[in-house]
């Protein structure tokens, strides 16, 4: 059990914001699960309702009230659309908090979370045994999308479509970096995050490489940790301060203008969860967290507020292609991102921006959701790959965030398999980036010359894109 003080802090700081809560409804119509389920327990009014009587329900039937609170994506739908302003996440995540500091970690989830997740060489190790043996039990389901199930009957993988692990990290590939301030005058702290590092280390390749072509000096340090989102939603505080804490302490290293990040869901636990959760008994985890959040940055962000954008040459728009943009949960919801990338896209002439049905309409993954629903998530996802095929656009990108990427590919594909369309239309992945020299200033002396020949599959300006046509 959690220390008593800690869990009484929680306590009072959740009934305080339960009171806020006018029970109105609002939430019903924009919460994804809702739309799926039509159960009331499913939607944050029903949650909240639950958690009024959470000290007297915690002793009665902790473990009823935890897997209601577990049926939820962290979307953040329901806050962002609150009248009222309730701080949703921020309740859901306490309460998960104090209900697992009360129980205790299932045994599955205590050796995930502490026994590798908060040991970073550790967890590298065991990906890197992963990423090797992975073939002997999964195998390619779809080329085209480039995700893979079980080669066996699995009961823990069932017929999920996942994404692989990377046969080379990107820790390995560049295990650190500390480079000089260029052109730009900038230096950048780069977390690098575990989605990137060990699934899609091309697109962390890609962020250096545009960092580096717009002369802003980058410091990667070595041995960095995971953000602590998948510890936190499911109310392992232990893990989460341990990562945390990790995290401060290998960036302290250095001094940096801005930490960025190409993860929407690191991007927001570390700026919103991190400064909510962290540690506040310690006083320099405190301080640290606060001035590392105030500096971090989502790369879209930081390319076109601090880098700034460049107008079109004349005439170089003649054919664009029709795209449409996703917007993750995270980026837009929890941190009011959304222009920034749409300004990426629309810099370039040889693009449209067309807006799909509900653009910022969750994937329906939701980390561990995705593990425990999957169903629900992949039912989710189908929506979301409705409004794509709406929209009529020949490609389709978003940021990354967490596994938003192949969720809604795979459900792209499931939808084509179920219609008459598949005989004629493919999924390909997209080979390029918005031409970033040219929608961004020009080469300054000295810096690092974007090879557009090496810029890698998957990353359009950082983002993932499907061709639909």
């Amino acid at each position: 059990m959690a220390g008593m003080k800690m869990l009484t802090e929680l306590m009072g700081e959740l009934e305080h914001q339960l009171g806020v809560c006018m029970r109105c409804g609002m939430c019903q119509a924009v919460c994804p699960l809702f739309s799926e389920t039509g159960l009331e327990a499913d939607v944050a009014r029903g949650k909240l309702a639950l958690l009024d009587g959470l000290l007297q329900e915690m002793f009665n039937d902790p473990k009823g009230v935890y897997e209601r609170l577990s049926r939820c994506l962290l979307c953040g739908s329901c806050a962002a659309n609150c009248p009222s302003g309730v701080s949703v996440m921020e309740i859901f995540i306490k309460a998960r908090a104090i209900l697992t500091g009360f129980m205790g970690l299932s045994p599955a989830k205590k050796l995930i979370l502490r026994g590798m997740l908060s040991h970073p060489e550790i967890f590298d190790r065991i990906a890197a045994w992963g990423s090797k043996f992975q073939k002997i039990f999964t195998r390619p389901a779809n080329e085209l999308i480039g995700t893979s199930c079980a080669r066996f009957v699995s009961p823990l993988i069932g017929n999920r479509h996942f994404t692989p692990l990377a046969k080379t990290p990107f820790h390995r590939r560049i295990p650190s970096l500390n480079t000089n301030r260029g052109g730009s005058g900038i230096k950048v702290a780069f977390y690098v995050g575990c989605l990137l590092d060990k699934s899609f280390p091309h697109i962390a390749q890609d962020v250096v490489d545009v960092l580096r072509h717009h002369g802003v000096g980058i410091f990667m340090p070595k041995g960095q940790g995971c953000c602590g989102m998948p510890a936190i939603s499911s109310g392992d505080t232990v893990t989460f301060n341990r990562l945390v804490r990790h995290n401060l302490e290998i960036f302290d290293a250095e001094k940096f203008d801005y930490l960025v990040t190409s993860c929407a869901t690191c991007t927001s636990t570390i700026k919103e969860i991190w400064p909510m959760m962290a540690d506040k008994n310690s006083g320099y985890v405190k301080s640290r967290v606060a001035a590392i959040a105030q500096k971090t940055l989502d790369i879209n962000q930081f390319l076109v507020s601090k880098v700034g954008l460049e107008k079109p040459e004349a005439g170089d728009g003649a054919n664009p292609v029709d795209v449409t943009y996703h917007d993750p949960c995270h980026l837009k919801k929890s941190l009011g991102v959304s222009a920034e990338p749409r300004s990426l896209i629309n810099a370039n002439p040889a693009y449209r921006l067309i807006e799909m049905p509900e653009s910022d309409r969750c994937c329906g993954l939701g980390g561990s959701f995705n593990l425990e629903y999957y169903d629900l998530s992949t039912r989710i996802g189908n929506v979301k790959a409705d409004h794509i095929r709406a929209s009529g656009c020949s490609m389709s990108c978003h940021r990354m965030s967490g596994l938003c990427a192949p969720n809604f590919r795979y459900a792209v594909q499931v939808r084509r398999e179920n219609t008459d369309q598949t005989s004629h239309r493919n999924i390909r992945r997209v080979v390029e980036k918005f031409g970033l020299t040219r929608i961004f200033p020009k080469e300054r002396p000295g810096d690092f010359p974007l090879d557009k020949d090496k810029i890698s599959t998957d990353s359009i300006l950082l983002t993932t894109g499907i061709n639909l046509g």
